[in-house]
């Protein structure tokens, strides 16, 4: 392989969009089912993630879904940007697969979460090539393009390109374009599947 482009969120780190929701459950009167409703899994996380939205407006709008005042605003940011923790296990095997390869992040996410994931993980992702994050080139996985981009920064074939990702539907975008796909589990699985792509 040439190039490994990997997925951010639980796969180098976990995330729990949960811690975001009862950081502010203290100043609204919704449920947390209630706050977790209106805003993720909706159309205003995905045009956030695909650059439609600016990270102040989608401030706004979360402020009045989630029925917040205007003074609770820094605290919703330091909230929704802290939900990401290292998985040290595959932490571990960054520099080692560097030795081999070209290394690039492709990541479905936003302004703000790539902002602290990038400086909470910079040792790890300073090792990487290039970062793809869908807010930035205006298309989220398992769309086509994204995987284009990724091509294109890789700079290789897709059949010398190996995509690794949490979710089954993301790797089946990225081999439909004739990239290889692992979905993650573990650390210790990744090590024996990219021994069988002779990876050491």
């Amino acid at each position: 392989m040439q190039a490994i482009i990997f997925d951010f969120g639980n796969v180098i780190g976990f995330f729990d969009h949960g811690r975001t929701i009862q950081r502010l459950s203290k100043f609204t009167d919704l449920s947390p089912e209630e706050m977790k409703a209106v805003v993720y899994d909706t159309p205003l996380e995905d045009a956030y993630e695909a650059g439609q939205i600016r990270s102040d407006d989608f401030l706004d709008e979360v402020v009045k879904r989630w029925r917040l005042k205007n003074e609770h605003r820094q605290v919703l940011v330091d909230g929704f940007e802290d939900i990401v923790w290292p998985n040290p296990e595959l932490i571990a095997l960054i520099p080692r697969l560097k030795q081999h390869c070209r290394l690039l992040l492709g990541s479905n996410t936003n302004e703000l979460h790539f902002r602290q994931f990038r400086r909470q993980f910079a040792a790890t992702l300073d090792l990487f090539d290039h970062c793809i994050v869908s807010f930035e080139i205006g298309v989220r996985k398992p769309t086509a393009g994204f995987f284009e981009h990724c091509l294109r920064r890789a700079n290789c074939p897709p059949q010398k390109c190996l995509f690794i990702d949490d979710l089954a539907a993301n790797v089946a975008g990225a081999k439909e374009l004739g990239v290889h796909g692992l979905v993650y589990q573990d650390a210790g699985n990744l090590a024996a599947r990219l021994q069988e792509l002779g990876i050491q």
